[in-house]
């Protein structure tokens, strides 16, 4: 069975999405990559590379009208996640195959996501619990799920709930809380008890990200990564991790997000996805010397609210490090 994948992003994710790349071709077998490329220097530089298992889809083949018609009213960010799935119904219509996974470009793999599909079995769609922890819990705002990995069958009940949460997409999808909708994720609440054939992913060792990690503790045996529930002690095999928040500066800094994160999880996880992405960027330097594939922006910082710094000094939410200290320690 080929698992098909399917992603979107813009020359200031271009790292990030190819390192996502990187990681199916490493632990998934059979699979295939749809890449939307979200601008004309991703879409050039993507298909210069050889990425033998993906296929690259430029916005003038992807956008259809209905798109086109609400584009003008999101921001860069909001017309994403408007488009999320209309990507996803795109390859299942244009490209006859009968499963599809949305994955956002900044989740990187550790291990063949097969037990996740194993878990669907014969139902159709599978979503993905934020599983946060209690002191960054944002489900009332935020969803209770995660438009990070998300799969959809090529059958009835899956193009029923898709192109339904299309029109609602299309409808609305701002970055604001707004009579119970945030984005197109809040949409997705309701599933469970709206659509037939849905499964909630149960496997801990995916969807790991900063809002939930002070949950387990992890240990690194070779190549392979390991994490235990210290509530329950159950131990499970890391999957994907999603480096929400992750940012370069232009003055050398990088940050991790503002939520506490452990020497641990650091060094496991983001120290090494930091370097994978550093190699990246000097492969695709070689296709344009000048181009910053990661997106790195200008460091804004205001003391405007000197306690709030002060808090996340204190209490270890301040991720802001020097790059290259924090990978040579």
């Amino acid at each position: 069975m080929i698992y098909n994948f399917c992603s979107l992003f813009d020359s200031n994710y271009l790292s990030r999405g190819i390192a996502l790349y990187r990681s199916l071709e490493k632990h998934c077998k059979n699979f295939h990559l749809f890449i939307f490329a979200f601008d004309s220097r991703s879409y050039e530089i993507l298909n210069q590379l050889s990425l033998t298992k993906a296929t690259i889809i430029s916005l003038s083949e992807f956008e259809d009208e209905k798109l086109l018609q609400v584009k003008p009213t999101r921001s860069v960010a909001e017309y994403c996640w408007t488009s999320t799935s209309s990507t996803i119904l795109y390859v299942l219509e244009n490209f006859n195959v009968d499963n599809c996974t949305y994955v956002d470009a900044d989740v990187f793999f550790y291990s063949s996501p097969e037990p996740i599909f194993q878990e669907l079995g014969e139902k159709s769609i599978l979503i993905t619990e934020h599983r946060y922890s209690p002191q960054y819990n944002k489900e009332l705002k935020a969803g209770k799920y995660c438009v990070q990995f998300v799969t959809f069958k090529n059958d009835k009940y899956g193009l029923e709930a898709l192109r339904w949460w299309r029109d609602r997409c299309l409808e609305w999808c701002y970055a604001r809380y707004e009579d119970g909708k945030f984005g197109d994720q809040l949409y997705l609440d309701d599933w469970t008890e709206r659509f037939q054939g849905v499964h909630v992913m149960q496997h801990l060792g995916g969807g790991l990200a900063a809002w939930n990690v002070q949950q387990y503790e992890f240990k690194k045996t070779g190549e392979k990564i390991f994490g235990k529930e210290i509530a329950t002690g159950k131990e499970f095999e890391v999957i994907f991790y999603h480096f929400h928040y992750l940012k370069f500066f232009k003055n050398g800094k990088v940050e991790l997000g503002r939520r506490k994160l452990s020497k641990e999880v650091i060094s496991i996880f983001y120290k090494e996805y930091i370097k994978f992405l550093d190699e990246i960027a000097l492969e695709i330097k070689n296709y344009d010397s000048t181009f910053d594939p990661h997106g790195s922006t200008e460091r804004k910082f205001s003391w405007k609210n000197p306690l709030l710094y002060i808090y996340r000094k204190i209490f270890g939410v301040y991720n802001i490090f020097n790059k290259s200290k924090l990978l040579g320690s």
